[in-house]
């Protein structure tokens, strides 16, 4: 690689703007989004998942994308209110610089609450932030709702869009659908490793399978979980993420999510984009509103729930097939809001 490519490679850490179309015709960009969460390059979690598609996809329609606030920005996306690690400003910066740039419009993306992981902090500093944000998005109804109890007025301007995983790698070609008394393989995987992720069940599955009771069953577990957790039939695999942990996925039959109280969760949208029908728990928040499009809800009977996926198999496949969770139809929905909300910041100044 040459100096001039090198420099060029650093430049676009920060952001985005030397893009092929940028080198090819000279054009500025049409506008500067500034995203306060930086994309992982290796396993983590759905917000930095977020991220990385969003700040992809602006970047392809020529907005200059960043994730600081130290250049003019026409917008500025709070997608967590806790600064530190991946998150590189929270909304003190936010507050500050629109009272410096009042044109400067804040999309504020909600994806979490203390319920899920039983922490007590979180829904306080999701409201203490939402206080700089021009229109607000939660990624389920059941968030908006759960907010809305609490703290968050329905009367403001906010949306609700869904997650949706990055269709260039979770897709189902390639899978392999299962066969009518071959063994039904389910899978699931996480990288935070609370037991409220569903792991009571997952345990209480691989127990069904090593005695014998869910015959011509496998369960996979990819990622994390907790330490004193002993399984006993299931195949484990450490945490992955792109090409790998799509391909893993799309090796399975069936996606297991016992995750309580989500606020949407991608873990299972993953699985859904990769062809998947879905197992659920009942009591999954945000998670309840997609899958039961294509999958079977349970709460006490796991194991009557995995005898109905095998019954129904095709019927699901065929269901999720048509209408799976979308990456695109979610980047384009949060696209249209700051395309919005920019022209209006523009007229208002």
């Amino acid at each position: 690689m040459t100096m001039r490519a090198l420099g060029a490679r650093q430049r676009v850490g920060r952001w985005t703007e030397t893009l092929w179309w940028r080198r090819r015709d000279g054009d500025e960009p049409i506008a500067r989004v500034a995203i306060n969460m930086r994309p992982a390059t290796a396993s983590w979690g759905g917000g930095s998942q977020w991220a990385g598609q969003m700040a992809r996809y602006l970047a392809d329609r020529r907005y200059a994308v960043g994730f600081e606030l130290d250049r003019p920005v026409d917008c500025v996306v709070l997608a967590d209110p806790r600064p530190g690690g991946l998150v590189s400003f929270g909304a003190d910066e936010v507050a500050q610089y629109k009272a410096r740039t009042p044109r400067a419009w804040c999309l504020h993306r909600i994806n979490e609450n203390d319920q899920r992981k039983g922490t007590d902090v979180v829904d306080r500093l999701l409201a203490e932030a939402n206080r700089v944000a021009d229109h607000t998005v939660f990624i389920s109804l059941w968030l908006r709702d759960y907010h809305a109890t609490r703290w968050f007025d329905t009367k403001r301007p906010h949306s609700v869009i869904t997650n949706g995983a990055d269709p260039r790698v979770f897709h189902p070609l390639g899978g392999v659908p299962f066969e009518p008394g071959a063994t039904l393989r389910l899978v699931t995987h996480h990288w935070s490793d609370n037991w409220r992720k569903g792991f009571a069940v997952y345990q209480e599955i691989d127990r069904l399978i090593a005695d014998g009771v869910l015959a011509n069953t496998e369960l996979w577990v990819i990622g994390r979980w907790p330490k004193e957790l002993r399984w006993r039939a299931a195949r484990t695999f450490p945490p992955a993420h792109g090409e790998a942990l799509a391909r893993r996925l799309r090796s399975c039959h069936v996606y297991v999510t016992a995750s309580l109280w989500e606020p949407g969760g991608m873990h299972f949208i993953e699985g859904a984009q990769c062809g998947l029908p879905a197992l659920y728990h009942e009591d999954g928040g945000g998670i309840v509103e997609v899958a039961e499009r294509f999958g079977i809800g349970f709460r006490d009977d796991v194991r009557g729930a995995v005898l109905a996926v095998r019954e129904r198999y095709d019927e699901l496949r065929r269901a999720v097939l048509e209408r799976p969770p979308s990456g695109d139809a979610m980047c384009h929905a949060y696209a249209q809001l700051v395309q919005q909300g920019i022209a209006l910041g523009r007229r208002a100044s």
